[in-house]
Parts: structure tokens; C-alpha cells; sequence
């Protein structure tokens, strides 16, 4: 395969990764050899290939399994004479080179430290913005809040704490807030990463005791924003210098924007006082998705295919099938369609109900109970109005004990999970609690026509 060809190749990534992306991480790559099932790239560092492969290498590889190149791995050398993009330069200052994506006989190189002109922050999405948003009733707060943020206007709430279960478009309005605080105000220095980077960065920095300058680059943002902020729960050291940071962008009147799976209080071995300054600000969540936001998500991303593949057509009801039946997340639905959409091209058929059903079987399959115990709880305790921290909580006033038990009782019922599992999202308890608060329910409901129907009611919500 020659690179004219892999450069044919390559803009087939752009309406994947995006074209900011496609510009910075994909356009220098340069094909150096494809033998033997390997695909060897040249790069201009250490840094820039691990990236590459971490976030990048599956489209990468898809893309040229597409083309009808037999590729079972992709490998990263760093070129002597590969081009060094200047986007790149900084990013590669603030992290190691790890040696896992390069060749055995590659040089390592060790990082310098950050200065504090250096905004080593993760790669934006191109296609996360407000435009491509769908807004519905469960996620409206969220989206106006961010959108309030994202004016770049005087601080109003710090931090803004965005949470909710996977695919329901915390990362997406994180990217949104930084695209248009890029553009609207590109004085302002924007720096977004995941709280797994900041770990990594942390580290490095105490590994090559250039603490000091990590901290000035930290110190120096205007806007600060972390994705998964879960994912430094129970790290003693990167928790310190995270709670440090948080309050010196506080003390100078900096925005802060946080997101995580769930709410500041639920978080596990996240340190109190993280939680208290985590909650001090606007804490929003982003609901599980309702028929009406689904639906609305599937015409959007429908009407971007109908230009993508030519016009090709979709019966009537088939987008109205989808919504109802997938309702687990909105990148298991996203995916459902970009699949069903991808085959109905490959065969030359018009997309209907019958294809989706043939095409997509495993997803629907996967679907009819793929309801977690979080959102069960989340949806009981809207339902008695009551907190989600005392849903899995040590109180046991009435008003929050049953409310907890018909949650026990829906998770038994509407999950595959076991006993212990559920214990376990329920705040640590014994599995003979969870089965005591199971036939409790089952014995009142017998005889209580309105806790009977309220069970009903919440059956109908969490399954359609």
C-alpha cells in the first residue's frame, strides 16, 4: 500500500474523529510498512504514537480493514525525519513517552516539564458541540447550565459539577463548553483533560521532581476542567494536589468544571472536603434518556446519514422502533443506527423494520434488561422525592426506608444482578438485607393497593 493510497485512506477519518483531530493527530502520521498483519507508522514522538494508539487506533485500523488491508495490529517508530506539528509540541512536554507503542529497539525520551505558556489538555472532539446537542426534559438543566458557562462571563456557580451514567452526555457538553469558550474567547486559557490525565501528569512530575512547575501550569488556567473525576477516588497524593488546585482557581475567581459518574456525595474513597468543595457549586444530573429525547437524537444523527450515504432511504417507524427499543445508553443507540445504516449500504437495501430487526438482534437482545440498579434507584427516589444519598445511605426513618426497599425489590426484579451485587450499590449492605427488603415488598404490595401501584408505575418508566 502506498501513503498516496494511505492518504486516501486517512480523510475517510475525518467524520469519525473530527477535523481538529483529523489536523493534529492523524494527518502526520506516515505509513511506513504494512506486512504480516502489522501496520508500522512513523511519528514524530513517543508521545504523539501512544496518543495516537490509545484514542485513535481502532478507527484507524477499521478504516484499512474497510480499504482490504489485512491488519490484525497497528505500530508506532518514531521517524527521524517525521514532521513535528506544533499543536503537538506542548502535550508532548506535559507527558512521558512510554515505550509499549514503539519499537523494541526505539529510544526512550523523558518529558520536560510544563511551563507555564504550555496547555497540555486532551484532544476536543470536533462533533461534540452545541449544535450537535439534542435537548429534551432530562438533560435541559445540564445544557443550560453549561451553555451559561460557556458565555465566558463573570463566575456565577464554581464549580459546575455535571454527572450522570454512562452515554448520557456529560463528555460531549464538556467538549461543547470548551469549543465555545475557544472561539468566543480565545483569550481565556481553556485547559480540559480527563481526571486520569491530571493523575498521569501529577506523577510524572513528582517522578522527575518538577512538582513545582505542575503546579504553576495548574495554577495558571482560567477555565480548569476535569472529565471522571471518580477516577482519582482513593489516589491519596493526586487527591491532595487536585484539592490544592481547586482551591488556589477558586481563591483567583477561576471556572472550574467537573464531571463525573455520579454525585459528589456517592463518589467512594473520595476525601470529604474534596466532596464538600465539589458540592459547593451547581451540581447538575443528567437524567437517563426519556422516548421523546431518543427519538429526537436518532433524526438528528438519521438526517447527517441520509447526506453520508447518499440519500439512502429509512421506512417509516423504524427510528420510532429504535427509541423504544434501545433505552441503555446513547452511544449503544447512536451505534445501533450507524451500524444499521452501514449494512443497509453495503447489501443496497432500503432500511426497514425487518432489516433493523435482522441487523440488530444482538443489540435488542442486549436491551430488553439492560437496566442498572443506579438508575433504578435514581428513578424510586424521584419518585418519593428523596435524595439518591439516602437511597443508599445509613438512615432508616420510614420515609426513606421504603423507598429503599421497593428499589431492592425492582433491582431483583428488573436486573440480572445477584444479591451481593445489589448489597453492593446499596451502600455496602448483606445480601440477607437485600432479601429481607425484597419480601417485605412483596408482602405490603399483596395488601397495599397504592404501594402495588406505584411499583406498576415505576415498571412502565424504567422499562419504556
Amino acid at each position: 500500500m502506498t501513503n498516496e493510497t494511505w492518504g486516501q485512506i486517512r480523510e475517510g477519518l475525518i467524520s469519525r474523529v473530527g477535523r481538529n483531530n483529523y489536523t493534529t493527530w492523524i494527518e502526520p502520521l506516515r505509513l511506513s510498512q504494512l506486512e504480516g498483519g502489522v501496520a508500522l507508522f512513523e511519528v514524530p514522538t513517543p508521545f504523539f504514537g501512544d496518543w495516537v494508539q490509545r484514542n485513535y487506533g481502532d478507527h484507524i485500523r477499521n478504516q484499512l480493514l474497510t480499504s482490504g488491508a489485512l491488519v490484525e495490529r497497528l505500530e508506532f517508530l518514531v521517524g527521524t525525519e517525521a514532521p513535528r506539528p506544533a499543536a503537538t509540541a506542548s502535550a508532548e512536554r506535559a507527558a512521558s513517552a512510554r515505550p509499549a507503542v514503539t519499537a523494541p529497539a526505539a529510544p526512550q525520551t523523558r518529558s520536560r516539564a510544563p511551563q507555564d505558556d504550555d496547555l497540555p489538555g486532551a484532544p476536543l472532539d470536533g462533533r461534540f458541540t452545541f449544535e450537535s446537542f439534542v435537548v429534551g426534559k432530562p438533560n435541559e438543566l445540564a445544557h443550560a447550565a453549561a451553555r451559561r458557562v460557556a458565555e465566558g462571563g463573570p463566575v456565577t456557580f464554581n464549580p459546575l459539577f455535571l454527572y450522570g451514567g454512562v452515554g448520557l452526555g456529560k463528555t460531549h457538553l464538556m467538549h461543547a463548553i470548551a469549543h465555545e469558550l475557544r472561539e468566543q474567547k480565545p483569550d481565556l486559557k481553556v485547559l480540559y483533560l480527563s481526571a486520569e490525565q491530571f493523575m498521569y501528569r501529577f506523577i510524572q512530575a513528582l517522578r522527575d521532581k518538577q512538582v513545582m512547575d505542575f503546579k504553576s501550569l495548574f495554577r495558571s488556567v482560567d477555565v480548569l476542567m476535569v472529565d471522571d473525576v471518580q477516577f482519582i477516588a482513593g489516589k491519596d497524593s493526586t487527591q491532595e494536589e487536585f484539592f490544592h488546585t481547586f482551591n488556589a482557581l477558586v481563591d483567583q475567581n477561576k471556572q472550574i468544571i467537573i464531571s463525573a459518574d455520579r454525585a459528589p456525595g456517592e463518589i467512594k474513597d473520595l476525601e470529604d472536603r474534596i466532596k464538600s468543595r465539589l458540592q459547593c457549586g451547581l451540581v447538575v444530573d443528567l437524567h437517563p434518556t426519556d422516548y421523546e429525547l431518543r427519538l429526537g437524537i436518532l433524526q438528528q444523527k438519521a438526517e447527517f446519514y441520509r447526506g453520508q450515504y447518499g440519500g439512502l432511504a429509512i421506512s417509516h417507524g423504524v427510528l420510532e422502533f429504535l427509541a423504544h427499543r434501545i433505552t441503555t445508553n446513547v452511544r449503544v443507540l447512536e451505534g445501533a443506527l450507524t451500524r444499521l445504516y452501514a449494512f443497509a449500504s453495503l447489501v443496497g437495501r432500503e432500511i426497514t423494520l425487518e432489516l433493523a430487526q435482522d441487523c440488530l438482534a444482538d443489540i435488542l437482545r442486549a436491551s430488553d434488561r439492560k437496566l442498572s440498579i443506579e438508575e433504578i434507584q435514581r428513578k424510586v427516589a424521584e419518585h418519593y422525592n428523596i435524595r439518591l444519598s439516602d437511597m443508599i445511605g445509613p438512615k432508616r426513618l420510614r420515609t426513606i426506608a421504603r423507598p429503599r426497599q421497593v428499589a431492592m425489590y425492582l433491582s431483583k426484579q428488573l436486573t440480572s444482578r445477584s444479591l451481593p451485587e445489589i448489597g453492593r450499590r446499596f451502600g455496602g449492605r448483606d445480601h440477607t438485607t437485600i432479601m429481607h427488603g425484597v419480601r417485605k415488598i412483596e408482602e405490603l404490595a399483596a395488601l397495599d393497593s397504592q404501594l402495588a401501584d406505584d411499583i406498576q408505575l415505576l415498571k412502565r418508566l424504567l422499562q419504556g
